[in-house]
């Protein structure tokens, strides 16, 4: 019996070898079998080919715990691009879009711009409230077409892109969220008073390139923001007020004519003061204007001056050319000359004045002394 069973064991295994010998790839298609029927429970896809998306890495940060499954083809438009190494960010850009697509609950980054959307319609960010970046620059978006309650629903915006488009009115009641707001290059006339009402965190306002002709006291209630631009606009007066935390002020290419006695004093941080290209007068100066101690910079280029106002000793660099100045006096930058007391300016420009270096008084030097360039 044991004899019977040992000859039938080596008939089969004859076979078998036989049968592999025909096929020397055999162990190569019977890996190849397994492979196709394996089954990994924790795979979320397990029956449907993974093709890598074409983005790379630098598309968006890195991912905590290694990159996450790409998302299903609901959870993106195919307007758009979703990135699955940047599963949060949505990239409509450039695309000759004219509406906003559907925008995913996950999205926290979404891109919109240099499309040909004119209006943003009521509800399109409903489903995605945790937003923080929402950038809609380049466009041909009007005021007329945007929705009245679109941005306060999104309670943790925190960037604003509606700069190179056709608004003519601060949009708004916007969230209290937002830390910078780019309204640039638009066709917006006036700020009224309450238009950035309760935006205590804003950090930076972008208003350049519009047609603003009144500010009044819209940025009084700005405690955080550190810059403000306003420059290219068609402004007679400054702001009513100047924040306490402001560091940058860009006020140039306007038709201011006069700036307030200690004004700056409510800005005790403000570090850079852009004036240039407007129409200021000595008339316009009150005394101690300019003579704030927190000042670096100071640009007063390409107005109507006649003399040089007086300036604190901590100022680094004045800005004075293309102006109507016929004397140099040394009292506007020294009002007391000797060893100990001198200015800390290094940059002096007065070319294109009604000056001549002969001008200079004798004490200059002590007072300038560390001065690298006077340009007259």
């Amino acid at each position: 019996m044991q004899w019977a069973s040992l000859l039938l064991l080596a008939g089969l295994c004859s076979l078998s070898r036989a049968q592999y010998d025909e096929d020397p790839h055999w162990w190569f298609h019977y890996l190849r079998s397994q492979q196709s029927t394996y089954y990994d429970p924790y795979d979320p896809y397990p029956y449907e080919p993974y093709e890598p998306y074409p983005y790379g890495v630098e598309e968006g940060p890195a991912y905590a715990y290694g990159s996450p499954p790409p998302p299903e083809p609901r959870d993106c438009p195919q307007e758009c691009d979703c990135p699955p190494n940047f599963p949060t960010a949505m990239y409509c850009d450039n695309r000759n879009l004219k509406y906003l697509p559907f925008v995913p609950s996950r999205m926290k980054y979404v891109y919109f711009q240099n499309n040909q959307i004119s209006s943003i319609q009521e509800g399109v960010f409903d489903n995605a409230t945790g937003l923080l970046w929402i950038a809609l620059h380049g466009n041909q978006i009007t005021s007329d077409k945007v929705g009245r309650k679109i941005f306060s629903k999104l309670r943790h915006l925190e960037r604003l892109y509606l700069d190179h488009n056709n608004l003519t009115r601060m949009p708004g009641p916007l969230p209290r969220s937002l830390r910078e707001l780019h309204l640039d290059h638009n066709q917006i006339s006036r700020v009224p008073n309450n238009a950035l009402e309760g935006l205590e965190n804003l950090t930076a306002l972008y208003l350049q390139h519009n047609e603003i002709q009144e500010v009044g006291s819209a940025m009084r209630g700005l405690r955080s923001l550190i810059l403000l631009d306003l420059s290219y606009n068609h402004l007679r007066k400054v702001p009513d007020g100047l924040p306490s935390a402001l560091e940058q002020l860009y006020l140039e290419h306007n038709n201011v004519y006069s700036v307030p006695d200690s004004y700056f004093r409510g800005s005790p941080k403000l570090l850079y003061v852009r004036l240039s290209h407007n129409s200021l007068t000595n008339n316009g100066l009150a005394t101690n204007t300019f003579n704030s101690s927190s000042l670096l910079e100071l640009d007063l280029s390409y107005n109507q001056l006649q003399k040089i106002p007086p300036v604190n000793t901590n100022l680094e660099n004045l800005y004075l050319q293309g102006n109507r100045i016929n004397e140099f006096s040394i009292s506007s930058f020294c009002t007391v000359v000797d060893v100990m007391n001198f200015s800390k300016l290094q940059v002096l420009r007065l070319d294109g004045n009604e000056i001549k270096r002969s001008a200079m008084p004798v004490d200059a030097p002590l007072c300038l002394r560390l001065a690298s360039l006077i340009e007259i």
